[in-house]
This record gives structure tokens, sequence and C-alpha cells, in this order.
């Protein structure tokens, strides 16, 4: 009686397991499963779990998606503000540019002082032992190996705020 019972259950359960998943198939960075038209397009099935494909949206500027390439309108419509975005005087504009640069400047002034204090501290891979470094070599090396570290930091944010600056229009 119980084999009975385990063979109906699995004739029972194994069209539902099928009809639950169809085919996948993978043609490049899309799936479908639609047979002929995997085959006419020379996809390949996937095989080995459950595939979820959650359907992305399209970008609202509205250009197909042949490849981009040297055409001179992506250019335009990558530097175009999105529909529906405040439209700024040139005045005002100009305004928030110069604000933005003197901040950044300011940042770069407040990093560049950082740095060279670090540098002194540093004092060429050899600095100056206080009363726990005397206690502790190791501790002495950790904090070498720390300063060295946050000179390396400081000379990257440096490297970063003069990029930044470079992008913003001349005054």
């Amino acid at each position: 009686m119980k084999k009975t019972l385990l063979i109906l259950c699995i004739a029972v359960a194994v069209p539902a397991i099928s009809l639950a998943q169809d085919r996948i198939y993978r043609c490049g960075n899309e799936y479908t499963n639609n047979a002929t038209q995997a085959k006419e397009r020379g996809c390949k099935m996937v095989e080995g779990g459950n595939v979820t494909v959650i359907q992305g949206s399209r970008p609202a500027g509205g250009g197909s998606g042949g490849g981009g390439g040297a055409s001179g309108s992506s250019s335009s419509a990558s530097s175009a503000s999105p529909p529906g975005a405040p439209k700024v005087s040139n005045n005002d504009q100009k305004a928030r540019d110069s604000d933005a640069r003197a901040i950044l400047e300011a940042e770069l002034r407040k990093a560049e002082t950082k740095h060279a204090e670090l540098v002194k501290e540093y004092n060429g891979g050899a600095p100056e032992r206080n009363a726990l470094d005397l206690r502790n070599p190791q501790r002495y090396m950790e904090r070498t190996a720390e300063l060295k570290a946050a000179i390396g930091r400081s000379e990257s944010d440096i490297a970063g705020i003069k990029r930044e600056l470079s992008r913003l229009p001349a005054n």
C-alpha cells in the first residue's frame, strides 16, 4: 500500500515539475523560453537550476541599444539634463561653480597641511620614538607602518581633489 502511494505521488509530481519550469535558452545577455526563436538565433539551453529573469527598464533618453559608437548625438544626449530638471541661469551656474571651487581649494589646503604634518612626523621612515615605543619596539614598527599608510592615503586625497578642481570650469 505504501509503495503504491509513493509511486502515485511521484507520477503526479514529475509532470507538475516539468510544467512549472519550461526550458530556458540563453542568447547572449538575453533569455527566452521560446524554442523556435532560440533555435533561429543559435541560443544555448540553460541547465542546472531555476532561472529568474526580471525585465529591466529602458532609459528615458530613447535611443536604441544598437551599440553607441561614434554617433554625434550620444555625446550631446549624455551632457543634457534629464527632462523635468530645473533650469539654472548662467549666472547661478557660475556662482555654483565658484562656490565648488572655493570649497575644493579649502579642502586641498587642509589636505596638504595634514600631509605635511604626516611627512614631518614620519621623518623619512624613522619617526621620533615616544615613551610607549621605547618600552614596546613592536608598537614603534606598527606606528611607522601606520604613518606610511596615512601618507599614501593623503597623497591619494590630494590627487583626487586636484582632479576634481581640474574638472571645474576656469573662473
